[in-house]
């Protein structure tokens, strides 16, 4: 089969809403069929067509599958904002290598893998090799452009998401998804949005991906300002937190009491 993993990111990702990736295969043979389904890049057509192209490929599931991982807003923000920062592209290759393995363990017959990718194509292309050395691996930037199976696959994750953001049901009260925009920070819709529902002591719902820098730009410009300072670590003479967490060289030697020397007492190696 040739496969196709998509993230559905691009320009950073979306600060509302979910993040999709999606997988898409088919056998070698019927590469011809996908492309005549009209598969593209799903951010170049419009929804009504992704729909349409979606519905086609259902038709044809003797021939095309695929399987998606969705990323809530939420996740993401925990993870790139926790004490060891887990970065959107090491996300990114993690989730795509994660529905790799889910389809092989499926009984996938893979052969031919082309991938969109996240961070320099080059490097990628070698990590996902050295783990699936029996694989032939392409990366390339705008692969759902280059390749059918990659146009596949962006469109199981974009219609995906699209799906996500109109069904989406806040568990926090007092918040509509409508006129929210598409999701991205270069949609205006998308800015007014999170302007008219930051809370000044809360910040957002669980909607909003908080790691986004512009998320954080607007909390800190209306939202109440939070001091975290520690009137005890600046006095003098009292070590910070942190300092008993430092690591410290080892001695080589445990150096004698004053005693010894001043009475001229050396260790004594036999009895």
């Amino acid at each position: 089969a040739v496969v196709s993993t998509q993230s559905g990111y691009y320009a950073g990702g979306p600060v509302l809403g979910p993040m999709v990736y999606g997988i898409a295969y088919c056998p070698v043979s019927r590469i011809p069929d996908i492309e005549a389904l009209g598969v593209g890049d799903s951010k170049q057509l419009k929804e009504s067509d992704r729909d349409e192209i979606l519905g086609k490929m259902h038709e044809n599931s003797d021939f095309v599958g695929y399987c998606v991982t969705v990323l809530s807003a939420n996740y993401l923000s925990t993870s790139m904002l926790g004490r060891e920062n887990y970065n959107l592209n090491a996300i990114s290759h993690d989730t795509a290598i994660s529905l790799l393995r889910n389809i092989i363990a499926k009984g996938v017959k893979v052969k031919d893998v082309y991938v969109d990718t996240v961070g320099p194509a080059e490097k990628y292309q070698a990590k996902l090799s050295a783990l699936f050395p029996t694989l032939n691996i392409t990366v390339a930037s705008k692969a759902d452009d280059k390749y059918p199976i990659c146009g596949a696959s962006s469109i199981f994750a974009k219609v995906c998401r699209d799906r996500c953001m109109k069904e989406w049901q806040f568990p926090e009260k007092g918040y509509d998804i409508s006129d929210s925009g598409c999701g991205y920070p270069s949609d205006p819709k998308t800015k007014k949005w999170l302007m008219d529902n930051v809370d000044e002591v809360f910040g957002f719902p669980q909607f909003v991906r908080f790691s986004w820098s512009t998320a954080e730009k607007i909390i800190e410009k209306r939202s109440v300002p939070v001091s975290w300072d520690n009137e005890e670590e600046e006095e003098e003479n009292i070590p910070k937190l942190n300092s008993f967490f430092k690591r410290v060289k080892k001695q080589t030697e445990i150096p004698r009491h004053r005693f010894y020397h001043e009475q001229g007492l050396t260790s004594s190696t036999e009895i």
